[in-house]
This record gives C-alpha cells, sequence and structure tokens, in this order.
C-alpha cells in the first residue's frame, strides 16, 4: 500500500484499502455467526432437516444484517440530502465502494 493510500484510510474511519473487501457485519456479529453455523453442522447426522431448515434461516439472519448496513448508510446519505445538505464526494466515493465490493463478492463464485 502506498503512503497515500495509508493517508486516506486514516482519516477516514472503517475505510478499506483498495482491493480489501469492506466490513458488512460485526466482528461480534461474524463470531456469532460463526458459533451458529458451528451448532448447524453439528446437528446434521442426527437431524439433516432441521440443520437444513436452521441454515436456512441463518443465512437469512446474515442477509437481513448486510441489508440493514447498506439500507443505514443509504439513509444517511438521504437524510443529509432532505436537509439540503452536500454529501461530500468522498463520503459517496466509500459509499459506492461498498457497493462495489458487494457486488464483486457476490459474483466470485457465480
Amino acid at each position: 500500500m502506498n503512503e497515500s493510500n495509508e493517508l486516506r484510510n486514516r482519516e477516514v474511519p472503517n475505510h478499506p484499502v483498495d482491493g480489501e473487501i469492506a466490513t458488512l457485519i460485526s466482528a461480534d456479529q461474524v463470531e456469532l455467526l460463526r458459533q451458529q453455523w458451528t451448532n448447524v453442522q453439528s446437528h446434521f447426522v442426527d437431524e439433516p432437516r432441521k440443520s437444513v431448515e436452521e441454515a436456512d434461516q441463518l443465512v437469512a439472519a446474515a442477509i437481513k444484517q448486510i441489508e440493514d448496513g447498506f439500507s443505514e448508510g443509504r439513509s444517511n446519505l438521504e437524510k443529509q440530502w432532505s436537509r439540503g445538505d452536500q454529501a461530500s464526494t468522498e463520503d459517496l466515493r466509500i459509499c459506492l465502494q461498498h457497493y462495489r465490493q458487494f457486488f464483486d463478492r457476490l459474483l466470485t463464485r457465480v
């Protein structure tokens, strides 16, 4: 990473380094989701149908958390716009970057 990227990343909290994926779920939530996934998998041999149902619910919960994060970011920008404030180009760039990184992640294994 070059010096200008390091400076820019320090100035903007939670700003991903180019090529890095933005964090869409907090570290605590990721850990909780991983623990829940381990639990789902551990019950598969005894209750495969229930494990698949729980896996579906867990994936839906993770997707909801991601959706909520994007919704909150969009809502914050819309609040600025409704007050007549202009969102900075940097705020908009970061927002678009999060969308691009998520979109790229979705299509990586399609």
